[in-house]
């Protein structure tokens, strides 16, 4: 039986070519949405709360609709409505702090990428006297919990006088052991002839690595900036101690100390600050979701 007959019998006995029968896909795909809607339920939810009034915050789940009874007995169309948007950036200035996420998540992330990369690639293509024993030092430190660095960090920073500023922020999470490891294993499946010709040919050690190596690990880059980017646009510990003037806040800490601090009418204020906070990294996934997949998936089949 050649391999036409037995393609041609999965088919007939509803077998598809992945090895999945036709039942069993369906249930399959029937269980992946139902897991879906249940993880973007909560999505939604907070989507539609942004939108609702403070008198429709726990009158409807969704959407409000139809008319709702007032306090004093008489009846208000209920509809979605953009006012806590508008009180959002109008009394609390809420652009500032995106501003101020954006720039202080982008710088940290341009640095990150550039330090990272350039020490992947030192410890991919570079022979020098302990390098085993920095790797395993580099790995060691991985194993430290943040936490337990907050109080000689804060003590440093302090005397650095990178108090209130952004520098502070910036300074200690520049580069780090995990990225440079995650750079170092991408680097690695690059041919070492292709460098060797890159400098028989005259470029120079900074040219082979803009031209040469991080073109060929663009997927990991990507998948790098998109934990970074996320890391540092919801970092609300560090951030919360080092900062110290409102106009420097983030987004995490003004929803936090600001809004979140308004009272019990305020609910709307801070669903419409949550949903704008949560567009970002999302919209940034979007971009970055194939070379997501394909940096996380990098090295898994060598031959």
């Amino acid at each position: 039986m050649d391999n036409g007959e037995r393609q041609s019998l999965r088919v007939q006995y509803g077998e598809t070519p992945g090895g999945l029968a036709g039942p069993a896909k369906a249930l399959l795909y029937a269980t992946l949405i139902l897991v879906s809607v249940f993880t973007l339920i909560p999505l939604v939810w907070l989507a539609c709360a942004a939108f609702k009034g403070p008198g429709d915050m726990w009158s409807f789940t969704f959407l409000p609709y139809g008319e709702v009874q007032n306090p004093d007995g008489t009846m208000r169309p209920a509809r979605a409505t953009v006012i806590n948007f508008i009180a959002l950036f109008r009394d609390f200035g809420f652009g500032r702090n995106l501003l101020n996420s954006f720039f202080l998540t982008a710088t940290g992330t341009s640095i990150s990428l550039i330090l990272a990369s350039l020490g992947g690639f030192a410890l991919a293509k570079y022979q020098f006297k302990g390098k085993k024993i920095l790797m395993a030092i580099m790995l060691a430190t991985m194993m430290i919990p943040g936490s337990v660095l907050l109080a000689p960090l804060y003590e440093l920073i302090c005397h650095m006088h990178m108090m209130n500023s952004y520098a502070g922020i910036l300074v200690p999470g520049a580069v780090g052991a995990f990225g440079m490891l995650l750079f170092r294993q991408a680097m690695l499946g690059i041919p070492d002839d292709l460098i060797e010709a890159a400098r028989i040919d005259g470029c120079s050690e900074i040219g082979i690595y803009w031209r040469i190596i991080m073109p060929v690990v663009r997927p990991m880059s990507g998948a790098f900036c998109l934990m970074s980017f996320m890391g540092g646009w919801n970092s609300f510990l560090w951030p919360m101690i080092v900062l110290q003037s409102k106009g420097l806040f983030t987004v995490p800490i003004a929803l936090s100390q600001t809004i979140g601090l308004t009272g019990d009418m305020q609910y709307g204020l801070l669903m419409a600050g949550t949903f704008l906070g949560v567009l970002p990294p999302a919209i940034l996934f979007f971009i970055l979701q194939k070379e997501f997949i394909a940096g996380l998936t990098a090295g898994a089949v060598k031959g």
